[in-house]
Parts: structure tokens; C-alpha cells; sequence
């Protein structure tokens, strides 16, 4: 298990991307939080085996359908245990 940080840039507010990642998460497993940055862009903290959160980052490189990710940034963080994958308002 390993905990990553991945910062989402671009239209991606108001396009449900918060949303539509925590359906991800759930479908594969993944815990964690994901929320709005007030610059525009969407934060996740995410935690699992590396297979999953691969699985996670390869989906927030497109989003949903209304999204347009210009740029996205995946660090290693310190683990973090969560019970699930919540949306933060």
C-alpha cells in the first residue's frame, strides 16, 4: 500500500470530475479524498496497491467527458489510511 497526491489542472470544476473520480475509486478500491482547489484545480489523496492508483491517475489524465485536463502532477506522500474515498467540500 502506498499513498499519492495527484493535482488535476485545467476545466476541471463544474464538470463533475469529483464526482466521477470518487465512482472510479470505488469501482477499483482505491480510499482517499478528492476536492476543488480555489485556483481551479482538483486535488486527490489517494491510497492503495500500485496497480490501482495507476489505474486512477491513467483515468484523471482525461476525466469525464466535459473535462479538459491540461496538466496533471502525481507525487508520493506519506501513507495515509482512510475507510473510503470521500468527496471534500
Amino acid at each position: 500500500m502506498r499513498t499519492i497526491s495527484i493535482t488535476v489542472k485545467g476545466r476541471v470544476q463544474g464538470v463533475n470530475f469529483r464526482y466521477f473520480t470518487k465512482t472510479k475509486a470505488d469501482t477499483i478500491g482505491v480510499t482517499g479524498t478528492v476536492k476543488n482547489l480555489p485556483n481551479g484545480d482538483v486535488f486527490i489523496i489517494a491510497t492503495g496497491e500500485d496497480y490501482q492508483l495507476n489505474d486512477l491517475f491513467e483515468y484523471c489524465k482525461d476525466g469525464p467527458s466535459r473535462a479538459e485536463v491540461t496538466g496533471i502532477i502525481k507525487e508520493d506522500i506519506e501513507l495515509k489510511i482512510f475507510t473510503w474515498f470521500e468527496i471534500v467540500r
